[in-house]
């Protein structure tokens, strides 16, 4: 399959001043979207790019997580506390592969701190408004992200996803989120929130440009092309359940049009999933995020995001002993295993998130932010526990737009991929 690019590159350069123009005049619309733009040094760049000696994403406007190096740039992370870290010295490999084909970047993009969270606010830099539905977030925790392929502005999102922090946001905007398998993508210069878990992918309007951004990224690693049709598994027993009306209704209708297609979809009570309603997920972020940033966690605490660094996430970290988390990771391993034997070429086929974007009012309480943070972490995380690669559509019923999320074994990239896109076209 060869992805036609949806960009051009004699209009790259206009694109960027209007959106120079846009953040200078603060635009409504791009508030909280950076946490700073590369927008002098890309416009220059901009201008010597020949698309018949650059690579496949010539001319491609691309926004890159406030997680990866940039050359001249510091890396936040969405904190404070690194705000005057030295700038880095060299990009991150996924940056510098994308540099090398051609693309040009407009920024580092807003983001949770530390990337803790899959609700996307922050509140350091403040938080992007939800692309679709006015006084919503918009998820994360690459919102930032998100938001500038929703609105248009870059042709595809460089992001992370630990549980779900491209899938998200990418179903509550109504755009595509791609989240490969772990290692197929390197994250050298990204940095790490959870190093089991971690996942560097993209988020475009399209699956051909996530598709695009992946094998880019990827390079030799991208793995094996596409499949036969799979069958798709609906689990009966995980992720189904408390839907939201409006994700209910719309993931059934999407499943009729594709049954209406012959596609094969199976309802399965699946054991594996019931095995991992018994494995502590949060174990990884909170004991990892610690081995990251303990020593910001120990001394600069105050200038944290309590939400982050407060006692049900990093804090947490303190509840588990290192025999306990050992047990943590042989599960993760056996689980992964039970998965690719009992899932082999099928595809589980689910909601992305089971709710609709909550509003900013929603998530005022702290205790009705943890609740709707684990509930849209859910169902995307099987994906990140099973070292499985998985992708968000959208899909529209009655004007209201769901994410419709497909996982597939690990190292099925492009096999995912070329069953999404045919999938999109059954949705439009």
């Amino acid at each position: 399959m060869n992805a036609k690019p949806s960009w051009s590159v004699d209009e790259t350069t206009a694109r960027l001043k209007c959106l120079k123009e846009r953040l200078r005049n603060d635009d409504p619309q791009l508030k909280s979207v950076f946490t700073q733009t590369f927008l002098d040094r890309e416009l220059e760049r901009a201008g010597h790019i020949d698309p018949k000696t650059e690579g496949a994403l010539a001319g491609a406007i691309v926004s890159i997580k406030d997680l990866l190096d940039v050359e001249g740039f510091v890396t936040k992370a969405g904190t404070k506390f690194m705000e005057n870290d030295p700038p880095a010295k060299e990009d991150a490999e996924a940056v510098k592969r994308l540099r090398e084909a051609g693309a040009v970047f407009v920024g580092h993009t807003n983001m949770t701190e530390l990337a803790y969270s899959g609700l996307g606010l922050n509140p350091h830099y403040g938080t992007p408004e939800n692309a679709l539905l006015e006084g919503c977030i918009p998820g994360g925790s690459t919102s930032g992200g998100a938001i500038t392929v929703a609105r248009g502005i870059a042709d595809i999102a460089i992001g992370t996803d630990t549980g779900g922090s491209l899938r998200i946001p990418a179903a509550f905007n109504g755009i595509v989120g791609f989240k490969p398998t772990q290692s197929t993508v390197p994250r050298k210069g990204c940095k790490a929130l959870s190093r089991s878990l971690d996942s560097v992918g993209s988020m475009a309007k399209s699956v051909s440009g996530c598709r695009m951004a992946y094998e880019v990224l990827a390079g030799d690693a991208a793995g094996k092309d596409e499949l036969a049709e799979p069958t798709f598994v609906i689990p009966t027993n995980y992720g189904m359940d408390d839907l939201d009306p409006v994700v209910k209704a719309g993931f059934d209708e999407a499943i009729q049009v594709l049954k209406a297609k012959g596609y094969d979809i199976r309802e399965e009570r699946l054991e594996v999933l019931e095995s991992l309603k018994n494995l502590p997920v949060w174990h990884f972020s909170a004991i990892e995020s610690r081995g990251e940033y303990d020593d910001a966690y120990q001394a600069r605490r105050d200038i944290m995001d309590p939400r982050v660094a407060g006692p049900t996430r990093m804090g947490r970290a303190d509840e588990v002993d290192a025999v306990s988390y050992r047990k943590t990771l042989n599960m993760r391993e056996d689980l992964i295993a039970q998965y690719n034997q009992e899932m082999g070429g099928k595809v589980l086929i689910m909601p992305t998130v089971p709710i609709m974007p909550p509003t900013f009012a929603d998530i005022e309480n702290d205790e009705d932010y943890g609740r709707l943070n684990l509930q849209v972490l859910r169902n995307p995380s099987v994906g990140n526990v099973m070292n499985a690669c998985s992708i968000s559509l959208p899909f529209v019923n009655d004007d209201k737009t769901i994410g419709i999320m497909m996982i597939a074994c690990g190292g099925c990239d492009l096999a995912l991929l070329g069953v999404a896109a045919r999938v999109e076209k059954q949705f439009v």
